[in-house]
């Protein structure tokens, strides 16, 4: 892709930087920064729910031994997954109390619907985790979501992103016009996945790999895949996305990548 595009600023995680990541306190924060899109990851819980959840345990999260899949929804909603980012704000008045809604783990539906309310288009890059006991399951469900909102159509403000190309295919044939990204972190992937994707997958690398190996930047430039970038942060890092012809850069600092974004590619922050 050619440099010179406005690329969208797309939360990872919410607000991840300050506020617990995936809560729906994260996203709304994330909201009101002026991202233009949130990212998720999404796991299946054992009564067929997804989650907005990273790691296949509780460990970092909620201090808790437990596998998300082996649980179900209810017993998720009884866990604070919010106070693990600041262990000591009952400590400090300055911190902001952060209504209980807004602490707990969330649902797909729930952030699908957040973002369908917003009264702004809000893309949607949910990753699906693999390898799950739950396998392709975990692609129908979120299909089947998708259909709910009547986002399984061309032009949908929502794409779906893996590492598994297997996972990917899975939605090409459910949702054949929901646009995938195919996700890497190694650049020394891309010469065998560039023959194996879709002509219309996005590729997703991560920001070090472009950092670290100048010549799959120039690759991707002139490939003629979209590209989006995960986790951009700083002022060079989106200089270089810019060069690449980034659409989307996938940030743990919404309201910073914004202000850096909306100053244009000259700025110096």
């Amino acid at each position: 892709m050619l440099g010179g595009m406005r690329p969208l600023v797309v939360a990872h995680r919410g607000a991840s930087e300050v506020l617990a990541e995936h809560t729906l306190g994260a996203y709304v924060a994330a909201l009101d920064a002026g991202a233009d899109g949130l990212e998720c990851d999404v796991r299946l819980t054992a009564d067929g729910h997804l989650v907005c959840v990273h790691d296949r345990h509780l460990r970092r999260i909620a201090q808790k031994r437990g596998l998300i899949s082996t649980m179900e929804l209810a017993e998720l909603h009884q866990l604070d997954v919010a106070s693990w980012k600041q262990p000591w704000a009952d400590l400090d008045d300055e911190v902001p109390d952060l209504d209980e809604g807004l602490r707990g783990v969330l649902t797909l539906r729930k952030l699908m619907e957040v973002a369908a309310d917003h009264d702004r288009r809000i893309e949607l890059a949910i990753e699906t985790k693999h390898p799950t006991r739950y396998g392709g399951l975990v692609e129908k469900r979120l299909v089947e979501l998708l259909r709910d909102f009547g986002w399984d159509e061309a032009g949908a403000p929502v794409r779906v992103m893996s590492f598994s190309h297997t996972a990917l295919q899975r939605v090409g044939r459910l949702a054949p016009q929901v646009r995938v990204v195919q996700l890497f972190e190694h650049a020394h992937y891309w010469p065998a996945l560039r023959r194996m994707i879709g002509d219309d997958w996005v590729v997703g690398p991560g920001i070090g790999e472009l950092t670290d190996h100048p010549g799959l930047a120039s690759r991707l430039a002139e490939s003629p895949h979209e590209v989006n970038v995960w986790t951009v942060n700083t002022q060079a890092q989106l200089d270089l996305c810019r060069e690449v012809g980034v659409t989307a850069v996938v940030t743990d600092r919404p309201a910073h990548l914004r202000r850096l974004v909306d100053a244009g590619p000259a700025a110096q922050v």
